[in-house]
């Protein structure tokens, strides 16, 4: 819960930026979403069977992209507001935490 707090506490100085972010990456996500259910789920005898499993890949990696870009995005964003707020960023735990991603 002082998690929960604190975070509200940081994010408060760059709400409108943390919206328009949340509202962009949002906006991909349902367009990558309607494309897939247009070109690939609703296309069934107007597209070729090629090019359907061609629509379905391109639109795994774009969601692909689009997670992990979101991921990165709410790490700065979190950062960026801890500097805002002239917290102190703990460098050698943040860079433990992320030696678990690379292996």
């Amino acid at each position: 819960m002082q998690a929960m707090i604190k975070s509200k506490v940081l994010i408060q100085g760059k709400m409108g930026a943390c919206v328009a972010i949340f509202l962009v990456i949002s906006s991909c996500f349902i367009a990558i979403e309607l494309v897939f259910e247009k070109f690939v789920v609703l296309g069934r005898n107007s597209i070729p069977l090629g090019n359907r499993i061609g629509f379905g890949i391109l639109s795994l990696f774009l969601l692909v992209l689009l997670i992990l870009f979101g991921l990165v995005i709410q790490t700065v964003v979190y950062l960026v507001c801890k500097s805002y707020h002239h917290e102190s960023i703990d460098k050698s735990a943040l860079a433990d935490h992320l030696e678990v991603y690379l292996g």
